[in-house]
């Protein structure tokens, strides 16, 4: 429900309304039902909650795994939110100008599909749409949190909201508030960061032919370039593109005027899809691997960007979000069933446990992923060859790569 002021105390807020933070609070409070606790979720921003609004064909977009769409499914979202994506039936793998290729298909591995690709503007308007309506989540936007204090009881968190202040009080507060937190800067969280160097062209294109629900990840000497299917816009064969250069390249790319741009991409990508027609406003975002050297405190947890930004090969981003949040949720649920403080640090401390291993497994797949095909260093050019002729020819590296990409792990 939209509130214009909070309450004074709550059991959990929720610094952020974005994906992360609206999908955390809509996962906790689906999982608690009988026994939900009281939650606030303060958002920036106003939302969008016009679901009539038609797409633009810029619309930035994201890969929600098959593994993701399990999460949504638990809680009755899926529902809303399959109505909006593009399925993935297919995902072909190749290195530009060499040997190797592979391709995983929805069929070998039983599921009716890959992943999906959403378009953000899409998914935000499904779950905040669902905090509109919510009776147990109070929604407070545009709000910002201007100082976050440790209390013994939990966190205060001082709010301007329009032109009044409010100070609450919580028993637990998920920051999720992106990579760029000031509430982070404010505590002195610190960042583990590595560049990559890279930059990460992203649009939308339309090609001569339809793209048959497959995604193509290319690597290129560059970095990965990734064509996701759209659903259609206008009668055209829309894809998204992430098109991963180096820092030093991205400048003259984005320089480029369409006819430029739209060669150099039919040079990299080839025909798999015919000419390509059309592109979209293109954005340029610098490539880092960041992480939280601490992601919980008593009475505090980050979720999302603030505690780790990937590198976009594979997106894994969100979808390893979604799984903190699916363990999360698990951890406070016990919390809540043995009457334990929802803050309290030894519950958030057997959380961090129970993740630890996905965070770094996917971290690792991704970080390897990136630096291995980014490379024209000979030694990595003859591992990533055959590393795609293995995972052609050998059906279980294949289906351990696809459960991966599918983000299906076992806890």
């Amino acid at each position: 429900m939209i509130i214009s002021s909070p309450e004074n105390n709550y059991d959990i807020v929720v610094v952020g309304g974005g994906m992360v933070g609206a999908s955390f609070a809509h996962i906790l409070s689906k999982s608690l039902i009988s026994s939900c606790p009281n939650i606030l979720v303060a958002e920036a921003t106003v939302p969008k909650t016009d679901i009539s609004n038609q797409s633009s064909f810029d619309a930035r977009s994201t890969v929600l795994s098959f593994g993701s769409r399990q999460i949504y499914e638990s809680i009755g979202l899926w529902e809303e939110i399959e109505e909006q994506v593009c399925p993935i039936f297919e995902i072909q793998v190749s290195d530009r100008g060499r040997f190797g290729s592979t391709c995983l298909t929805r069929e070998e591995h039983g599921v009716e599909a890959l992943g999906y690709v959403v378009e953000n503007t899409d998914l935000g308007i499904v779950l905040n749409t669902q905090l509109s309506q919510s009776e147990s989540i109070a929604h407070l936007a545009p709000a910002i949190i201007e100082k976050i204090s440790p209390k013994e009881e939990g966190m205060t968190l001082e709010i301007v909201a329009g032109e009044n202040r409010f100070e609450v009080l919580a028993g637990l507060v998920v920051l999720a508030d992106g990579g760029h937190s000031p509430i982070c800067e404010q505590l002195g969280f610190e960042q583990l960061k590595e560049s990559y160097n890279q930059h990460a062209i992203i649009t939308n294109a339309t090609f001569e032919l339809p793209h048959q629900f497959c995604a193509f990840e290319r690597f290129t000497d560059t970095g990965p370039l990734a064509v996701l299917p759209l659903r259609e816009f206008n009668g055209e064969n829309r894809c998204s593109l992430v098109w991963t250069v180096s820092a030093e390249e991205s400048a003259e790319y984005m320089k480029f005027d369409d006819d430029e741009f739209i060669a150099k991409l039919q040079n990299s990508f080839g025909n798999r899809l015919g000419k390509v027609i059309q592109v979209g406003e293109k954005f340029c975002y610098p490539l880092s691997l960041s992480l939280a050297k601490e992601q919980i405190r008593p009475s505090l947890v980050l979720l999302g960007n603030v505690a780790h930004t990937l590198h976009p090969v594979a997106g894994q981003g969100l979808n390893l979000a979604l799984r903190d949040i699916d363990a999360l949720v698990s951890t406070l649920s016990s919390a809540v069933t043995q009457e334990e403080p929802l803050g309290d640090m030894a519950t958030l401390q057997s959380y961090i446990e129970e993740q630890d291993f996905d965070q770094q497994k996917f971290i690792r797949f991704t970080d390897s992923l990136t630096k291995l095909f980014s490379s024209n260093n000979q030694s990595n050019v003859i591992t990533r060859q055959l590393g795609l002729l293995s995972l052609e020819l050998m059906p279980a590296a294949r289906k351990t790569f696809a459960e991966q990409a599918m983000g299906l792990v076992a806890r």
